[in-house]
């Protein structure tokens, strides 16, 4: 076997590594379907849109708060007001949510995930 290719498998074993790693993490989180998060927000949980702002000008869910992933932890401050209630994170496919309610969640956050994203709340 040659360097490169142990290089390759190392490198396929730790992108591996951390995907197994954020899928458990992600079970730590409350996971909802559309549905479900309907009657969340209905109850007073909030709605945290995390995807780009050209994501969100074609198609939005009303009501919900616009901190896309990427400066989240930069903004966390503007969600304190709502630390008292659970918050509900999507994004287009449920993949950045789950970033986003982990970074959440460590910051001693209540939070959801809406599974599937944006695809899944039935407008």
């Amino acid at each position: 076997m040659t360097s490169e290719q142990i290089f390759l498998y190392a490198l396929i074993a730790l992108l591996a590594m951390f995907s197994i790693r954020k899928q458990l993490l992600a079970r730590s989180l409350n996971n909802y379907s559309g549905s479900e998060a309907k009657q969340k927000v209905k109850d007073g949980s909030i709605l945290l849109d995390v995807r780009t702002a050209g994501e969100r000008s074609s198609l939005s869910i009303p009501s919900s708060i616009h901190i896309p992933l990427q400066e989240l932890s930069t903004r966390m401050k503007e969600l304190e007001k709502y630390k008292a209630k659970e918050i509900i994170c999507y994004c287009a496919s449920g993949s950045r949510s789950v970033s986003a309610g982990l970074k959440l969640k460590k910051a001693g956050f209540t939070v959801g995930n809406l599974k599937g994203g944006i695809s899944s709340w039935n407008f």
